[in-house]
């Protein structure tokens, strides 16, 4: 069942889904305002961003822009992910793409690279289960936030990108993995430095996306 592979990736994402409860309170919303927004919005980048501008005096196009730049990556994730649920009828189609998120990304592509079928229930089994924790991490850490009152002093905030690192590894036996990783981060850094954030994240993945686009091969020439 897919809720088996979920167990790591939400171990991982447990310091992360806290840390936003606990500073979503602090940045004055409500326990329930905080839980809302976890369970309606589900992206954690995002919500950390929108919490940070949402008490600054911004206008309302910048937040939304904000935010889109830091989620460019789920659009992406959409089109590769399409391709493999294609037999889901729209309804279930629906619910795969309220709950893909980075790891059931991965997950995803490498259950079909493996030769194995995406089916609905093994799909909704991971998803659903990172969902619903990722929920409940952020309620409690609405509820007991406080109680850590340096999380970074610990090493908390970086558990989560040990695991997206790990992630991008897994990815590693692809072809032309090596140059696409090498100008995405070459150009994240350049776009954070230069640009600022959020908008390193989609200019980081347009650098890499253009390189690889590039450099591929069309299938007629590779027959």
């Amino acid at each position: 069942m897919g809720a088996k592979k979920a167990v790591p990736i939400v171990i991982a994402s447990t310091p992360f889904g806290l840390l936003f409860g606990a500073v979503a309170v602090d940045s004055g919303l409500s326990i329930g305002e905080a839980v809302f927004m976890s369970a309606t919005i589900y992206a954690g980048a995002s919500q950390l961003v929108g919490l940070d501008l949402f008490g600054k005096h911004i206008a309302p196009w910048m937040i939304v822009l904000s935010i889109f730049a830091v989620n460019f990556r789920n659009v992406l994730y959409s089109a590769a992910v399409g391709r493999r649920i294609k037999h889901f009828n729209i309804v279930q189609k629906a619910a795969a793409f309220f709950v893909l998120i980075d790891p059931q990304y991965a997950e995803v592509e490498m259950r079909s690279e493996a030769g194995l079928k995406i089916t609905f229930p093994w799909y909704m089994g991971l998803g659903l289960s990172m969902y619903v924790c990722w929920v409940t991490q952020s309620l409690i850490g609405a509820l007991f936030g406080n109680l850590v009152t340096n999380p970074y002093a610990i090493g908390l905030d970086f558990l989560l990108p040990i695991y997206f690192l790990g992630m991008v590894m897994s990815f590693r036996h692809r072809k032309n993995w090596v140059p696409v990783v090498i100008a995405s981060t070459i150009c994240a850094i350049a776009a954070y430095k230069f640009v600022g954030s959020p908008w390193h994240v989609m200019l980081g993945a347009s650098g890499g996306i253009l390189l690889a686009a590039i450099i591929a091969k069309p299938a007629m020439e590779e027959a």
